[in-house]
């Protein structure tokens, strides 16, 4: 069977060997058949490396996707409820963090982890890029004169959540980066999708 020799192929990775010492990739087959292993240009996973700006961005981005799920959310439960602006920014936050981590363990489980191992991975890959996430975009929309004020209905609102945003991008992937390449963050989800 096919699939059976690439993962004969590929043994030399559950012996502990680094990548580094692999390189003839001729008898290989069609990777895109083989469903594990999506190649060999990026096994940061097995062994902390320097990460690169791409992977970075890719965790980041990841993060963003759950915080904006958040943001929008809590903004939109505590508008309708008419709830004060402390109120509605701390459900926003919650929820920032509760979307964020659903989305890594989501993926960690689909790897076949068990609950338990994913939640541990999910809170210490996310956590601390939430976290600086959240604070940077909470605090842009803090300053923006207005922004606080704006309802969902409110030009003003959307802009300054965008801006937010793209802003927490910016300072966020530099501390993904930092901790991809010490072999922590989103370093670690990554050796679950091997």
């Amino acid at each position: 069977m096919k699939h059976d020799t690439q993962h004969e192929q590929h043994s030399h990775h559950e012996r502990g060997e680094q990548h580094g010492q692999h390189t003839d990739h001729s008898r290989h087959v069609d990777h895109g058949e083989h469903e594990a292993h999506s190649g060999h240009a990026d096994h940061t996973g097995h062994h902390p490396t320097k990460a690169g700006w791409a992977m970075a961005a890719q965790a980041t981005l990841h993060c963003l996707t759950g915080c904006a799920i958040g943001e929008i959310l809590g903004m939109v439960i505590g508008t309708a409820l008419g709830w004060g602006n402390m109120e509605t920014m701390v459900l926003a936050i919650v929820l920032a963090f509760f979307f964020g981590y659903t989305l890594t363990l989501r993926s960690i489980r689909k790897a076949g982890v068990d609950f338990r191992t994913a939640l541990r991975v999910a809170l210490a890959a996310d956590t601390l890029s939430i976290a600086v996430m959240e604070l940077i975009d909470n605090g842009v929309i803090a300053l923006w004169p207005g922004a606080m004020d704006a309802t969902l209905s409110d030009t003003l609102f959307w802009g300054a959540l965008a801006l937010s945003l793209a802003v927490a991008f910016v300072v966020t992937t530099p501390v993904n980066k930092w901790m991809i390449g010490r072999g922590k963050g989103h370093a670690v989800v990554h050796q679950y999708h091997h």
